[in-house]
């Protein structure tokens, strides 16, 4: 692949903020090349070649980490840690670059287009966890468990594909990525019809309310990532039972922990501001209004 020899090997590492770009300008080219050949049905096929253009930059960066890991004499936490802190800062830009493409993508195009291009995201529809189907109260357990089991299955399934394939999580990523955003984006799309507000404000606004329990859970998410594709490529590259093998094992077993910790604070988070916050639960009913009518 071209794209990825364009820029110094180490650039997304020490300027984690152009992921960002990177995110935007390659989910528009999985969007576009998908829309050509597919056009039919071109939504997961946008997924897919935006996770494969992606792939070697990744494989770069766990590469470079690879070989600051070997060069170390001694394996701590503190090290690696800091290690892969650069790695979820680079997940995080990428997220959030894909993210905004399709919510940008589904405020702007119309409806009809809207519904080709991104129909397997639409279809995930807006789940228990977004349209706020609480019990009522401060704090609804039950609707904390919902949250936590479905978003559990997710951090699995990250770890479970990075574990077998190295980098392979990327696709849930992505894919995770793209519904929130349309959904976001649709949910501000049609708030704006039935309100006359601008759809631009009114996604602000979402972004603003649920930015804190979606950057928790896509966190846990992107820590499980890690840790799976670590653990997969230090099975190859280290002495297998060597005291190393075990140091940057169980630090990642460790990783996996925290990751579990990041994804109940999500679930926490995200139950409070689904029974409490008054606006996000305004900005919802106007959405569900609009298509009624």
């Amino acid at each position: 692949m071209v794209l990825e020899h364009i820029f110094p090997e180490d650039w997304l590492e020490s300027k984690g903020r152009y992921a960002f770009i990177l995110g935007v300008v390659y989910s528009i080219i999985g969007i576009l090349i998908a829309s050509i050949l597919f056009p039919g049905d071109p939504a997961l096929v946008a997924v897919a070649f935006t996770s494969l253009l992606l792939l070697p930059e990744l494989y770069k960066i766990f590469s470079i980490e690879e070989r600051q890991e070997s060069m170390e004499k001694k394996v701590s936490l503190r090290s690696l840690w800091f290690d892969d802190i650069n790695v979820v800062k680079i997940y995080i830009f990428l997220f959030l670059g894909i993210l905004i493409v399709y919510s940008a993508g589904t405020m702007l195009l119309p409806h009809m287009q809207t519904n080709t291009l991104f129909r397997e995201q639409l279809e995930i529809r807006f789940g228990q966890g977004f349209t706020g189907q609480a019990a009522g109260g401060i704090f609804s357990s039950g609707l904390f468990y919902d949250l936590l089991s479905n978003n559990f299955l997710v951090l699995i399934a990250c770890f479970i594909m990075a574990l077998l394939t190295g980098d392979g999580a990327i696709f849930l990523i992505t894919w995770n990525a793209s519904v929130w955003g349309t959904i976001f984006g649709l949910t501000a799309k049609n708030a704006a019809l039935f309100s006359g507000q601008s759809h631009f404000y009114l996604f602000g606004l979402i972004m603003l309310i649920v930015f804190p329990h979606m950057i928790l859970e896509a966190i846990s998410y992107f820590l499980a990532a890690i840790s799976g594709s670590v653990i997969s490529k230090d099975v190859i590259l280290e002495r297998f039972a060597s005291d190393r093998f075990f140091e940057v094992f169980g630090f990642n077993l460790y990783l996996l922990l925290f990751a579990l910790i990041f994804l109940v604070l999500g679930a926490a988070v995200e139950t409070f501001v689904l029974e409490n916050v008054v606006t996000y639960q305004e900005i919802i009913r106007m959405s569900f209004q609009a298509l009624a009518g």
